[in-house]
């Protein structure tokens, strides 16, 4: 199973290399440099921290946003052109093509993580600009699994981006939301309660992406190599736990 897998591995690259992700990071590392530094001329004080955070945030969110978009679009168009039932076909399990494909994605995201990463070089030691890429590694690699996921069980690209979306800002700001329910003064009526009781069950199903790739490692230099065991651990339950999710719904679908 596993030769199938890294051959769908390497094409699933070869497609990215062939859509010119690579001059795509190059133009947009080259627009978050200009913007970072234009604003952080108009800045007062702090410029160069606040010329960083802009960057992390912007160079963090592009990243998802493409690996998502990949993905989508990449398992989307290989549906609609049979190339999926035309693997399936084959002498080879249905799993292999599943792990050959994410295998890809995953490695696909080296390429923002690495970049990225090495971008935080200008603003931050080296050992925090290693943790935040390695975060950022971990956050895409999630990301990847559950845009995998949608695209396989929507067959459209517009559904899986928008699911994609709605997991990524909720698993974000669950930590946030959960803040603000416990914070409410007085006796909680019935349906606040309710409110709370559903955002701390959604907390629970959700990784805690806030934790992830975090912009004060890179402003404050504040980061830790403890941080990264439990980013790394929750990387695996999810992304074993996507994958597992993406498997069944392969499986259960009829050539």
């Amino acid at each position: 199973m596993l030769r199938p897998a890294l051959t769908i591995a390497r094409y699933t690259l070869l497609e990215a290399v062939r859509n010119r992700l690579g001059w795509v990071l190059a133009v947009v590392v080259i627009a978050a440099v200009g913007i970072g530094g234009f604003l952080g001329e108009l800045a007062l004080t702090e410029s160069r921290e606040l010329q960083a955070a802009l960057l992390a945030a912007s160079l963090r969110l592009f990243a998802v946003f493409m690996v998502a978009t990949f993905v989508a679009a990449s398992t989307v168009r290989e549906t609609n052109d049979k190339g999926t039932e035309m693997l399936l076909a084959l002498p080879m399990p249905r799993a292999a093509y599943l792990l050959g494909k994410l295998l890809g994605f995953c490695l696909l995201a080296l390429l923002p993580a690495l970049v990225f990463g090495a971008l935080a070089l200008c603003f931050t030691p080296a050992g925090q600009a290693a943790l935040w890429s390695a975060s950022l590694l971990c956050e895409l690699w999630i990301v990847a699994a559950f845009s995998l996921l949608c695209a396989l069980s929507f067959s459209h690209v517009l559904p899986a981006l928008a699911a994609t979306g709605g997991f990524y800002v909720l698993a974000r700001s669950a930590a946030s939301l959960q803040l603000l329910g416990h914070a409410q003064g007085g006796v909680p009526s019935f349906g606040q309660h309710a409110i709370t009781v559903g955002v701390d069950g959604l907390a629970a199903l959700l990784p805690r992406l806030d934790g992830f790739t975090r912009t004060e490692w890179i402003v404050y230099h504040d980061g830790a190599a403890a941080d990264l065991p439990p980013l790394l651990a929750q990387t695996v339950i999810y992304v074993a736990l996507l994958a597992a999710a993406a498997l069944f719904d392969l499986y259960r679908k009829e050539l």
